[in-house]
């Protein structure tokens, strides 16, 4: 199964630029809960470590198109790294505040500016799509290869984070992921041979990524995807602290992970036929009827079993629509595309967090799992309405 792989580490420069990626998301993806771990200890506040986490992740949408149009019309290496030192300084600061006992609103500030950084995975899919852009099969793997990444840094990332705040002082969790995140950034960034080559300055075409035809339907119903992320992440802590077993939360998350990786890898090695576009409404499609039979579910081993299934439709939607947009968009704004829809992404992720924890209070725990289930089926609902127009957008 894995020879499918074999080839794409075969490419000169390929295995040190997903390496170094690697690293840099698994400091990216301990932000969110070592920004969380390090306040609430220092201020017994999870109020407030939930909004300056918010905060940030407002700034890491806004950031995140606006430094993909700059690495776009400049180049990674130049247009990045300006930002990546800014983190990395600003995140210092955040954490000296911190242990200072500076006022809240320093948080806010430090944290915010901290945010403002450049995404790895639009950056790393952009330097596939340039070296195999003439083996759409070959793109197909890399695609689903990139997927793994994520699903293991997201795994890994706020396990490290957690262990590091606990185990050394609140502060250490955060400032772990600002050195493994600028280590893993500047690595990624020094590998030139595989960096895509800029499009001439008068080849470019105008306008913004998000107003091609299709990017703006694809950025929505990746915006419900990231809603059942983050839906499934709060219910699945509510209901095994409801039943006294706070610990099955961990095997719940994981079960969900752990089936969205496996099928990344399954994903990856099938060679697909015919519209990219209708693959995107099955895969959607599937992605909802799998996240349904939660609602009927109470034992929690039950739900671990169920989460394995539901989470392995997550990935295919999501690898599909990572290709899909590299088809809406011109070369010249393909990391922008990517960036966009992977903001629409994250700032679901963040919404169906905030909502769920709502409707935890108000609803009940196991009650909340309709959310998720509303995001998946609004998210098959979105790829079936535009699918056609998506089709002939790819295709044009």
């Amino acid at each position: 199964m894995l020879d499918a792989y074999r080839p794409l580490f075969a490419i000169p420069g390929a295995a040190r630029f997903v390496a170094a990626s690697a690293l840099s998301r698994v400091g990216g993806a301990m932000f969110g809960v070592a920004i969380i771990v390090m306040i609430a200890t220092r201020r017994d506040s999870y109020g407030l470590a939930g909004a300056v986490s918010a905060g940030g992740i407002v700034v890491l949408a806004v950031a995140g198109p606006v430094i993909g149009r700059l690495v776009d019309k400049h180049g990674q290496r130049r247009a990045s790294m300006p930002f990546i030192l800014l983190t990395f300084v600003a995140g210092l600061v955040t954490v000296l505040l911190s242990a200072a006992g500076a006022p809240a609103w320093t948080l806010f500030a430090g944290y915010a500016v901290s945010s403002f950084l450049p995404e790895m995975g639009p950056m790393s899919r952009a330097r596939w799509a340039y070296l195999l852009r003439d083996e759409p099969d070959a793109l197909h793997t890399a695609m689903s290869l990139e997927q793994v990444v994520e699903e293991a840094a997201f795994v890994l990332g706020p396990v490290l984070g957690v262990l590091a705040a606990t185990l050394l002082f609140p502060e250490a969790g955060l400032l772990f992921a600002y050195v493994v995140f600028t280590l893993g950034s500047v690595l990624f960034l020094s590998q030139r041979r595989s960096e895509p080559p800029l499009v001439p300055h008068d080849e470019r075409p105008h306008g913004l990524a998000i107003q091609r035809p299709g990017v703006a339907a694809v950025a929505a119903a990746l915006f419900m995807v990231g809603a059942v992320f983050g839906g499934n992440e709060v219910v699945a802590v509510a209901v095994a602290q409801e039943a006294g077993r706070t610990g099955m939360s961990s095997v719940i998350l994981g079960a969900f992970a752990l089936g969205s990786a496996l099928s990344a890898v399954l994903f990856g090695t099938r060679v697909f036929s015919g519209s990219i576009a209708r693959r995107f409404v099955w895969c959607a499609l599937a992605m909802f009827l799998l996240e349904l039979p939660v609602l009927f579910i109470d034992d929690l081993w039950g739900l671990a079993a169920m989460m394995l299934v539901a989470g392995s439709a997550t990935a295919p939607t999501l690898i599909t629509g990572m290709t899909l947009v590299q088809h809406l968009v011109p070369r010249a704004f393909i990391t922008e595309g990517m960036a966009v829809v992977i903001t629409g992404m994250l700032v679901g992720l963040a919404s169906g967090t905030a909502l769920s924890g709502v409707l935890v209070d108000s609803w009940g725990a196991h009650e909340t799992y309709a959310l998720p289930v509303a995001a998946a089926l609004v998210s098959a609902l979105i790829a079936a309405a535009w699918g056609r127009r998506i089709g002939s957008a790819a295709r044009a």
